[in-house]
This record gives structure tokens, C-alpha cells and sequence, in this order.
């Protein structure tokens, strides 16, 4: 009996955890479908049945008989004070469900790539661009391809808020779909901070594991300003976001094609890959594995908050066309 109630409490959390995720109402349809990317195998009819419930305790308001649901307020906190043992790894999930749904095909340069989405306000974010320029001319980013949209507009599945503008950065997430397309699959362990000296990475200064967090590290560490990113962009020395993956040896042959493919079609996140079972940057790496440190999308973005610009940042937060994403220099 304690697994059905805690089975039912788990669904409706997802169900308004994906109506938090959305600036649109959305019906039991959608709903449905976007709870079969959290493996949760739920008819529109069940749907429908939790979203009365729902409405009963106040947590999702009805827009209208055809526009279908958003979260209320109190909805709201309830996604974000529910169920601590579902928050726990609920960052590898995120990683885990972008890689799935990446289809981005580095030759044909088409499809559709994960990306984390920044929201400034309107009259901060030419000085942001001004502060953001140099990492991408220094390519410290997974790619210098970006969108920008206004209020009103959309990046991915994400609706920019009145009074600002949003900037899409490509997420390292899009080397674990590639890889996992070709068939390697990818462990991603820690997020955190790598000391650079003269223009190479030197070791991890912070780390957070995937696995027993509730929010991406990098989010953590930008907000935090721990990083140093507009130091290294000028004399190669300082600090940077980073994460930390691993990949079966014997897929070393086929990664390193893709993340050659992934270069030339301007993703050019990795920072460094190792030898079997042998540490990379002051990392363990499990036995028959190969570590990698990836460039993390935001460290643009924590270039700006360096400057005293800060964003709203949705890390790992949507995917997007690649050909809607145009070159920095272009803006």
C-alpha cells in the first residue's frame, strides 16, 4: 500500500514538474507524451484523472476547456520542496534524458542539439555580450553557435519573460547523444571547476558528483562566482566550468571520429581525454575507461556574471535546431 501512494505522489510530481518546465498550458496529450521521456508509461485518460486532483488541491489552475493546464503558485512549491529522494540525481536525469533526445547529425549538420538557455535584462545584455566576447573568441565554450530571442520569444521549449532577452548556449550534453548514437555510451560523473595554466588544464579545484545532486553544478558555481573565466580568456591562467565523463575503452576508436565530426561541424567542447584506467586531471578513472573533461556551455555566461551581469540560468534546459543557431560574432 506505502509503494502505490508513494508510486501515485511520484507521477503527480512528474506531471507538474513538466507543467513548471513549460511557459504554455499543455493538455493530458502532451502531458502524456512528455511523461513517457521520464519512463512513466501513464494513458491520457490517468492523465487526466491527476490533473483533477490536481486542480482539487489548488496546485494546477485549468486555462481553458482547449488550452489545457499550468501550475498555480502553490503548485510551484510543491514541485520544489516534493520528494527529496527524487531530487537525488534528478541533474544525471536531466543529462540522461537531453543525450536520449539529441539527434544531432555532425555531417549533414542538422538536428537537434541540448542547450542551456541565460535570461538578462534588456538594458544589461550588450554589456554582457561585451563580456562574454572574448571566451568565445578564446573558444573557451562548447561552440560559439548561439540564439537570441526577445521577450515574448521562444528558445526551445522555454518562453523568454517580459523585460529581457534570452541566450542559448550549446550544452556539452550534446558529446554524451552524439556518442550515444554512435553507440558509446557516456558515464557523466562530476561538474566543477578546473584550474588552467597557460592555456591547458591542469586539475579539478571543485567537483560535485551527478549522481547525488538536485541541480546542475555549473549553475551553482556561476551563481556562486567561483570561476575566473574572463582571466583565462586574456592570459590562459585561471579558472574554469568543467565536467567530467567516462566512456568504455574499446568505444576510444569511435568517440574520438565523433568528437572529430562533432570539431569540424564547430563543437569543439573537450578539453582533455586520458589513457585507459589513468587519471585526467587529478581524476580516478575506472578500470577499462577512458576519462574526459568537457568545456561546460555556460562558461560565457559566467564570464558576464563576472562582470556584474547576472542571468537567470536554465542549464540543460531544452533542445533546439542546430540551423537556428548562428555564430557569436554574427550578434
Amino acid at each position: 500500500m506505502g509503494f502505490e501512494v508513494h508510486d501515485v505522489e511520484r507521477k503527480a510530481i512528474t506531471i507538474m514538474r513538466i507543467l513548471k518546465e513549460s511557459d504554455e498550458p499543455l493538455g493530458a496529450r502532451l502531458i502524456t507524451r512528455r511523461l513517457k521521456d521520464y519512463g512513466i508509461d501513464l494513458g491520457e485518460r490517468a492523465v487526466r484523472y491527476h490533473l483533477k486532483l490536481m486542480d482539487g488541491r489548488g496546485l494546477t489552475r485549468l486555462q481553458g476547456p482547449r488550452e489545457g493546464r499550468m501550475l498555480t503558485r502553490l503548485g510551484a512549491e510543491e514541485v520544489d520542496n516534493a520528494l527529496v529522494e527524487d531530487k537525488i540525481g534528478f541533474a544525471i536525469s536531466k543529462i540522461d534524458l537531453l543525450a536520449f533526445r539529441t539527434d544531432f547529425e555532425p555531417e549533414a549538420l542538422t538536428g537537434k542539439v541540448p542547450v542551456n538557455v541565460s535570461f538578462f535584462l534588456r538594458d544589461r545584455f550588450k554589456r554582457a555580450l561585451d563580456a562574454m566576447r572574448p571566451t568565445f573568441e578564446a573558444q573557451i565554450c562548447v561552440s560559439d553557435r548561439v540564439a537570441v530571442a526577445l521577450e515574448g520569444e521562444r528558445l526551445g521549449e522555454l518562453t523568454v519573460p517580459r523585460g529581457q532577452i534570452g541566450l542559448a548556449t550549446v550544452c556539452s550534453v550534446v558529446f554524451n547523444g552524439t556518442l550515444l548514437k554512435a553507440g558509446v555510451p557516456v558515464r557523466s560523473r562530476f561538474g566543477g571547476i578546473v584550474q588552467v595554466s597557460q592555456h591547458a588544464p591542469h586539475r579539478f579545484v571543485e567537483l560535485i558528483d551527478y549522481a547525488g545532486s538536485t541541480l546542475d553544478p555549473a549553475a551553482i558555481f556561476v551563481r556562486a562566482r567561483m570561476t575566473s573565466v574572463r582571466e583565462v580568456a586574456r592570459t590562459g591562467n585561471g579558472r574554469i566550468l568543467a565536467n567530467f565523463r567516462e566512456i568504455p575503452a574499446p568505444g576510444r576508436t569511435i568517440a574520438e571520429g565523433v568528437i572529430a565530426a562533432l570539431a569540424r561541424a564547430g563543437i569543439w567542447g573537450v578539453l582533455a581525454t586520458g589513457e585507459i584506467s589513468e587519471p585526467v586531471c587529478e581524476i580516478p578513472v575506472e578500470l577499462n575507461k577512458i576519462g574526459m573533461v568537457l568545456l561546460v556551455g555556460l562558461n560565457p555566461v559566467a564570464a558576464a556574471q563576472e562582470a556584474g551581469v547576472d542571468a537567470d540560468n536554465h542549464s540543460m534546459s531544452t533542445l533546439m535546431d542546430y540551423q537556428d543557431l548562428v555564430p557569436f560574432k554574427e550578434l
